[in-house]
């Protein structure tokens, strides 16, 4: 399955690639075709299911743990003290989901630079946008954040929008960042270096409310 999204990206190169086939320029339909392909991989959207127990935050993203720990505190939100942060490169699924389930009470978009999204001071300065989810098990807020080459932050909620733990709430194109961050008393599941996968992969055991 390919994220709706994704589509304009997938015809482009496939329609060119198909007239260049056609005139018989075989080297760059092969290129075109190849491009296709990799929009294809990129923007794939598989199925997940997260069948934790329900006061566990479910990965939002996948990718490898950069940050597990004390969030800065010019970065937390209020009352949001543990950060996990996962890098996502080209070669990840690049469509997020819901880390717990719960409604988005709130939701900010900031305008920033494109910094690689591994860097931590990306968390700050490069384009994002801060949504915050309650549920039963607990708050927690989540970043999206552009990274060096990623050029749109796609987010499909209003707030007051319930979801269940592991839908699908948007998608970062072509390299990117997320940052959620948990109340004290999370218990970590995670360490820096781990991988994760969207909708599948425990970040931390919230304290039961």
């Amino acid at each position: 399955m390919i994220a709706p999204e994704g589509w304009p990206f997938v015809l482009a190169p496939l329609c060119t690639a198909l007239g260049a086939a056609a005139l018989g320029w075989q080297a760059a339909a092969l290129i075109l075709f190849a491009i296709t392909l990799f929009v294809i991989f990129f923007f794939r959207n598989p199925k997940r299911t997260c069948s934790l127990d329900d006061n566990v935050v479910c990965s939002p993203a996948d990718g490898k743990v950069i940050v597990a720990g004390p969030a800065p505190g010019s970065a937390a939100p209020a009352g949001l003290p543990i950060q996990v942060s996962v890098f996502m490169s080209v070669f990840n699924v690049h469509v997020n989901r819901a880390p717990i389930d719960g409604t988005l009470t709130d939701y900010q978009y900031n305008p920033g630079r494109t910094l690689a999204a591994y860097k931590d001071k990306a968390s700050l300065e490069n384009e994002q946008n801060l949504s915050t989810w309650d549920g039963p098990a607990g708050v927690v807020a989540m970043k999206q954040i552009a990274g060096l080459i990623a050029r749109r932050i796609v987010f499909d909620h209003q707030p007051g929008d319930g979801v269940r733990r592991g839908d699908r709430i948007g998608l970062i194109r072509f390299g990117s960042r997320v940052d959620i961050f948990m109340p004290e008393g999370a218990q970590l599941l995670v360490h820096r270096g781990d991988r994760v996968r969207a909708g599948e992969t425990g970040l931390a055991r919230l304290e039961d409310s």
